[in-house]
């Protein structure tokens, strides 16, 4: 019994410990979007946040490190979303739109991330930068082996690379973050939906 209280309290303290993080990375998102993120300071993340500059620091080490959990969080969460599409899909074909779809769609629906994660990659050194590129040529690939999986079925070819393909289909996508209007008659999904119309007839020809 008293093993299994510790392991509940441990528990429940890694729980408060995520949370307090989350909100956080929250004010984070929040600040760097809103101030830049070379303008914006741990103290401003700080007070967003309610907590104690020293506080802050018992969560997160540097604004860096914010900068880099931004980007992990974007990208894990693509990613794990753009797999369980590929594996839910009916066919070859859906697969792809359905990726084109929820990439833009995401976009859409987090415009302060994305603005960060687009504007802001400088500032990270290369150490740091490496295994975010890691992830997001992952993301890529899962993208273009959707797209080799449907040639392969239908026999059909491509008018261009593929890469060339999967990338003006992720630009199309992810720069919608510019130009999206949350207060337009169309929401992100039909965005997403309005993008795949346009891209997905260069695959079918």
């Amino acid at each position: 019994m008293a093993t299994r209280g510790a392991g509940t309290a441990g528990a429940a303290r890694g729980s408060r410990a995520d949370e307090q993080r989350q909100r956080i990375l929250a004010a984070a998102v929040a600040v760097f979007s809103r101030r830049g993120y070379r303008a914006a300071s741990m103290n401003d993340v700080a007070a967003a946040v309610g907590l104690s500059k020293p506080t802050l620091y018992h969560y997160v080490r540097t604004k860096q490190d914010l900068l880099v959990a931004i980007y992990e969080e974007v990208l894990d969460e693509s990613l794990a979303s753009g797999r369980a599409i590929v594996a839910a899909a009916p066919s070859t074909r859906e697969a792809v739109r359905l990726l084109i779809v929820d990439r833009a769609a995401y976009t859409c629906e987090h415009r302060d991330l994305l603005t960060i994660c687009f504007e802001e990659e400088s500032e990270l050194p290369p150490e740091l930068a490496e295994p975010i590129l890691e992830r997001r040529r992952t993301y890529e690939a899962l993208l273009r082996d959707a797209v080799e999986a449907h040639l392969a079925a239908t026999g059909r070819m491509l008018p261009m690379a593929t890469g060339t393909y999967v990338n003006a289909c992720l630009g199309a996508a992810n720069w919608t973050y510019k130009w999206f209007d949350p207060a337009g008659p169309r929401t992100p999904r039909d965005l997403g939906e309005d993008v795949a119309a346009v891209l997905m007839p260069v695959l079918d020809g």
